[in-house]
Formats: structure tokens, C-alpha cells, sequence
């Protein structure tokens, strides 16, 4: 199978395994990799592969499609315009692209839990791997709170009897009870929740292109109307092509802070069963349906309402509740139709829903592969029968509490700086997967690891690895850059902006200094730890029967 960014081959291991240099050569590996097994051997994964291909993409997409999608993209349109909001998303699809390139070759030779944030100690530093992992830990540890706070709030679109604090307390338990069963019920849970975010986003596609030909209440036929009247463009806190271009650079930001995928499809590698087999489809097709989603969508806000819509400027002033702000809504307002507003309300509510579920799966994945790591207390290590981190579980939960802040006004405000103080992490995480590629891609030439003997291989490399590092690590520096500009300094913006980017050197140079760790060469780095019981599973893998048509029919669907 070969698609455009990817070469595809289906993995051979049957009777071989890959070799290394030194084996080709008749050098003894086994004893460098003792000490290496007998660690494992006393702590070792114990989650269960029972996620099928269906679970992974739709995982994948879930835990990116969230409440910025439907709302807050509105948010940039205002700041930068149309054709601003439509070209910073399309060009932030490029980059994830690299990201995604990176994350499947590695993943893909080695699906073990928690991937990413143990590829970057492996093969790069002891003390690098649990800077990512902690700064991955984090960030989505604290988008627990704010998708639950987000959940209340979408609630109170239709009324504010119910109570916040009852609101916040059912959530939690649910989560609980979702995130402590199998995981195979976990990723049944995320699969009919992330089904119903891509049900909603091609609705609202589909909802824009028949409105916008005509077919509405006032049978006003629009079109493109917006990119003209009041423009293509908007200017931001200057005018001239000086605001025109910071209104870009806003969109540019949102979309980085929007749009992810592959660390999402990384997580469940772990779990997924028959992994050499399901993850290089499933990183095919989550990039590409999720570029399809955030650029036909950032393309249909901009359509639907022009960027000074009094209606949505004003909703975003004044925080109105749900989906009160989101430009499909205004766009329904405007063109007096009836019901949408609420049907879409309550999609966005399960798309919060879904996201802070698919945080809290990630976070304690997060925390698992740290403690198995030993980057994290041993006890963390802990399964149940059914393969669920439980005490990881529990310590993601526990944080999850901090929702209720929001009972008080201030309290609320302090729980906002949380969020903002761990935005800039997710593009520090795409930066330490690009560079942790680059390590992998010259520790696999050094040791003479052939790249095309791997289950995927990614088109463009090294270049698209230095092509998503540079751009995801300048703006992780660029987010906010506003405090900069004459008359916008501000203290907490300052702080909550750049706290990720100074917290993570600390955590590496400290781990560094307290366990003397080196930056690994490329002929010290191990490529093949764990590597035999992949293969072994590989070889051993017989395919779980389908129960029922329902099964067989979505199983080939995302297969």
C-alpha cells in the first residue's frame, strides 16, 4: 500500500527477525542486552492488546477534535479573517505531517506503551525522557479540569439549575468508571464518542455548502460574500500589512494549539492488537481525515460569518455559555434556523466529553510509561487483571478534582492560569518527537538497522524531521508574543505563555545532574530492547474473530 508522505509494507517477520550490524557480523548482542532483559523482566507492561483498528483511528481523532474545532476557532477568524484562518491551518497540517512521519517509523518498529516519552531517553538521553515525559504528563493531566469546567459550561447553554459542583462530580465518576474497566471498554466508549465529533464536523461542512448556495430560510445565497465584504484579511493591533500579518501569526498559533493526531495514536500503541499490522494505517488515516476536518472547517467558519459579526465578537467578549459562540451557531442565527443550535450544543457537549476522556486515557499511559521507566514512583507500575494502570489512573483522576475551582470566581480564574501555563507543552512535545526521530535515523545508519526492512517507513527524512522541529519549536516561543508588542506587557501572559519552556530544561538538566546521565552516541543507543517480544507476539498474533456484522462492518470500514 503506498500513499502520498508514506511507503507502507506489510512487516515480514515469520522466520527472521531484523539484525543489527553487530549481528551481521557475528558479535555477541545478547550480552549487552542481559542487564536490559532481566529489567524488564521484573517490571515489564502489563496492559493487554485489545484495541482493534477501529479503537486506534478513532482514538486518534477523538482526543484532537474537541470544543476549539466548533467554538473557539471563531475566535481566530476574528483576529485574522478568512483566508488568514483557511492558510494557518493548511500550512499547520504540513507540520503535523512531519510530526506524524516521525512518531509512525519509530512507533511502528517498536508499539510498546507510553512510545514517544521512553523513544526520547532511549535514544537520546536518560534525563531527555523524563523531560518529555513529565511535560507531556502535565499537559494532559491539567486539560482534565478544563474539559470538565468545559462540559459544565456547554451544560448551562440551556439552563444553570442544575448545579456546578453536581455537574463536575457526575463527570469524574464517569470518567472513572470508563477509564478503570478494560480498555477495550475504554476504546469501545471513545469510539461511538469520537464517531459523533466526525458526524458533527461533516454536518457543519455539509450544513455550510448547502447554506451557503441558497438553501437556508431566507434563501439568501451568500457564498464568498465574506471574503469580500468585510475581506479576506483582518488587521490586528496594527493596521497595514504589519496587522495583517499579526493577524495571521494568531491564526497560525490557534491551529497549533488545535490541530494534533499523532500523539494520540502513539498512546494506544501499547494496547492496540497486532500493532506492525494496525498502526501504519491508522497514522495514515487519522492525518489525513483530520487535515481534511481542520482545513474544510477552518474553510466553512470563514464562509458562514464575516469577521466582525457583531453577534460573535460579542460572544466571546461577554463568555456566553456552549456553543453560543460558535460561528456555525451565529451563522444558524442569522439565517433564522430553528433547533440546529441545541442539536449542535449537544454534539460539542460530547465532544468536551469525549476529549477530557481521552486525557485522562493518555495522562495515566503517560505516568505508566514513566514508572516503568523508573522516572516515576515503582508502585505506578500496578495493573489490574484487565491490564488498567489503576493507581495512574487514580493520581490523573485525583487532579482532575482541581475542576472544581471554579465553585468560586477566583478560584476559576487560577484554574484558567493552569490551563495556559501548559498550552506551549504539546508543541514541546512535537519538538522532542522530531528530534528523537533524528537520533533514531542516525543510530539505524550507524548500526546499519536498514530503514526499509521496517513496518513503515516515512517519505522526506531526515528533512521532514528538521522541517517539523524548527517549525514546532519556534512557536512554542512565538505563542505569546503579543506581550512583546508596544502597550501589551503583562506579567501573568508573560509567565503562563512561557512557564512549559523554562520548566522543561530545569527537569532535564536536574535528572541530568542527579544521575549523571550522558547524551547517548549513535552506536550506544539500544534499538533493540523489547524488540524480541514484539516479534514473538508478531509471529504468535491469531486475529480475534468479529462477534457480529456490526463488528465486521466498522472492523473493514477502519481497518
Amino acid at each position: 500500500m503506498a500513499s502520498t508522505g508514506v511507503d507502507y509494507a506489510p512487516p515480514n517477520y515469520d522466520d527472521k527477525r531484523i539484525l543489527s550490524n553487530e549481528e551481521k557480523h557475528g558479535y555477541d548482542v545478547e550480552g549487552r542486552r542481559g542487564s536490559v532483559t532481566a529489567s524488564i523482566k521484573t517490571v515489564h507492561d502489563s496492559t493487554h492488546r485489545k484495541l482493534k483498528p477501529r479503537h486506534i483511528q478513532l482514538i486518534g481523532i477523538g482526543g484532537t477534535i474537541g470544543t476549539a474545532l466548533y467554538v473557539q476557532i471563531g475566535h481566530g477568524l476574528i483576529n485574522g479573517g478568512p483566508a488568514s484562518l483557511f492558510m494557518a491551518f493548511t500550512i499547520w497540517c504540513s507540520f503535523i505531517l512531519a510530526v506524524t512521519l516521525c512518531m509512525a517509523e519509530m512507533v511502528t518498529y517498536l508499539p510498546i506503551s507510553s512510545p514517544f516519552i521512553r523513544f526520547a531517553g532511549r535514544y537520546v538521553d536518560d534525563a531527555f525522557g523524563v523531560a518529555a515525559g513529565w511535560n507531556f504528563f502535565i499537559f494532559e493531566a491539567m486539560l482534565v479540569p478544563f474539559e470538565i469546567v468545559a462540559c459544565n459550561v456547554i451544560i448551562h447553554f440551556w439552563s444553570d439549575v442544575v448545579p456546578a459542583g453536581g455537574i463536575i462530580a457526575i463527570v469524574i465518576v464517569l470518567y472513572a468508571l470508563i477509564n478503570l474497566m478494560a480498555v477495550k471498554w475504554y476504546g469501545e466508549t471513545e469510539f461511538w464518542a469520537a464517531l459523533g465529533k466526525v458526524l458533527l464536523i461533516i454536518g457543519l461542512i455539509i450544513f455550510t455548502f448547502i447554506t451557503m448556495l441558497g438553501g437556508n430560510p431566507l434563501g439568501d445565497r451568500f457564498g464568498f460574500r465574506y471574503w469580500k465584504n468585510p475581506g479576506a484579511f483582518a488587521e490586528l493591533y496594527y493596521t497595514g500589512d504589519l496587522g495583517r500579518f499579526l493577524g495571521f501569526l494568531q491564526c497560525l498559533i490557534q491551529a497549533s494549539f488545535t490541530i494534533a493526531g499523532p500523539d494520540y495514536v502513539s498512546m494506544a500503541a501499547g494496547e492496540a492488537e497486532n500493532p506492525r499490522a494496525v498502526m501504519p494505517r491508522a497514522y495514515n488515516a487519522v492525518f489525513y481525515r483530520l487535515t481534511a476536518f481542520f482545513v474544510l472547517g477552518s474553510l466553512c467558519v470563514g464562509i458562514n460569518v464575516p469577521y466582525n459579526d457583531p453577534e460573535l465578537t460579542a460572544a466571546f467578549k461577554d463568555s456566553k455559555p456552549g456553543a453560543a459562540a460558535s460561528p456555525y451557531v451565529v451563522a444558524m442565527n442569522r439565517l433564522r434556523i430553528q433547533g440546529l443550535p441545541h442539536i449542535v450544543n449537544a454534539m460539542v457537549l460530547a465532544s468536551a466529553f469525549s476529549a477530557g476522556n481521552s486525557y485522562v486515557y493518555c495522562a495515566s499511559r503517560s505516568l505508566f510509561g514513566l514508572a516503568l521507566e523508573g522516572k516515576a514512583p515503582r508502585f505506578l507500575t500496578k495493573c489490574t487483571k484487565q491490564g488498567v494502570p489503576i493507581y495512574c489512573v487514580a493520581v490523573v483522576l485525583a487532579i482532575a478534582l482541581l475542576s472544581f475551582l471554579q465553585l468560586s470566581e477566583n478560584s476559576a480564574v487560577v484554574l484558567q492560569w493552569f490551563v495556559n501555563l501548559v498550552t506551549a507543552s504539546q508543541l514541546i512535545n512535537f519538538s522532542v518527537m522530531c528530534f528523537t526521530f533524528l537520533r533514531f535515523y542516525k543510530a539505524c545508519q550507524v548500526q546499519g538497522l536498514d530503514r526499509n526492512t521496517l513496518p513503515y517507513k516515512g517519505f522526506w527524512q531526515p528533512y521532514a524531521a528538521y522541517y517539523g522541529l524548527v517549525g514546532t519549536f519556534i512557536m512554542a516561543f512565538v505563542g505569546g508574543y503579543p506581550v512583546f508588542l508596544k502597550g501589551q506587557w503583562d506579567v501573568p501572559t508573560f509567565l503562563f505563555s512561557y512557564m512549559m519552556i523554562f520548566v522543561f530544561p530545569v527537569l532535564y538538566l536536574g535528572w541530568k545532574f542527579i544521575k549523571k546521565t550522558k547524551f547517548l552516541k549513535p552506536e550506544e543507543v539500544d534499538l533493540y530492547q523489547d524488540l524480541e517480544e514484539i516479534e514473538e507476539y508478531t509471529r504468535n498474533f491469531v486475529p480475534t474473530p468479529d462477534k457480529n456484522k456490526f463488528d465486521k462492518y466498522f472492523n473493514k470500514l477502519f481497518s
